[in-house]
């Protein structure tokens, strides 16, 4: 169980956080005045490495790690029943993207389970605590890699498995989950945005067959900034790159992005 060491200090919980975007987003975030990190992750070793690595690179003391199988629905509630304090951030950061098709423990597709259902899940395990420690922002680690959604087969079930073509849906979907989730809380306090985090390379992008000409610290700028900067701490519903404001045509579609929600909630 997490103690609340710092009362006075806001609270960021990350996802995904011993692999390379998210370790850097929670050190960056530990750099900052006023802030504690708890990393989430199944990989007890990985996340105590990292815990360490952050209190000895910024000083900050408040590093600390929660266990948790983020393609799992009671991992994720169970998660949510032992937070101890508020949370006043939330990223969700963690992604698989196996290379053939592969089903959780729950029987579900990896990819839609993690990239697109623990983002869902999260958002609503923790959505009465974000709210009661509002003000509160979500931020989605979406990607500009996105598209090939297909709402009647987000398993695939009925399509060939590519694990490219899965991860631009998830990618398509957490950009439209924003939307609906800005929609939902637009006057609770909670913001909700969507970012590409940058081109890094790393055991996800190789699973892709790509490589990456960013370091993680460039990776983690976007997401750090949409979480601590006083600037967009009141945008909602937008999808960034680079720090900028970019179009996106699929959280524009509204009611598309409410009829996601709507499967998700089913599971």
């Amino acid at each position: 169980m997490i103690i609340q060491k710092s009362m006075n200090r806001k609270t960021a919980l990350i996802t995904g956080a011993s692999g390379k975007i998210g370790f850097a987003i929670a050190r960056n975030i530990a750099k900052l005045s006023g802030f504690r990190v708890i990393l989430v992750g199944r990989d007890e070793a990985g996340l105590e490495d990292a815990c360490q690595r952050i209190n000895n690179d910024t000083g900050n003391a408040d590093a600390d790690y929660m266990l948790a199988d983020l393609s799992l629905r009671d991992d994720i509630r169970a998660l949510a029943r032992t937070w101890d304090g508020p949370l006043h951030i939330l990223i969700n950061n963690a992604a698989a993207c196996p290379q053939s098709k592969t089903l959780n423990r729950e029987g579900l597709e990896m990819q839609f389970a993690t990239n697109i259902l623990g983002y869902y899940r999260m958002i609503k395990a923790f959505e009465p605590i974000l709210t009661t420690s509002a003000p509160a922002r979500i931020v989605n680690v979406a990607s500009y890699w996105a598209g090939d959604l297909d709402m009647d087969d987000l398993e695939f079930r009925r399509r060939y498995y590519n694990n490219n073509t899965a991860y631009r849906q998830s990618k398509q979907a957490d950009r439209m989950l924003s939307a609906a989730f800005a929609k939902k809380f637009i006057d609770q306090g909670i913001t909700v945005n969507a970012c590409h985090p940058g081109d890094v390379n790393s055991k996800l992008s190789n699973s892709l067959g790509f490589g990456g000409h960013e370091s993680p610290d460039q990776g983690a700028a976007t997401p750090v900034w949409l979480a601590t900067a006083e600037e967009v701490e009141a945008v909602s519903g937008k999808y960034f790159e680079n720090k900028s404001v970019q179009a996106c045509r699929f959280s524009a579609d509204i009611k598309a992005c409410m009829k996601l929600a709507d499967i998700c909630s089913r599971y």
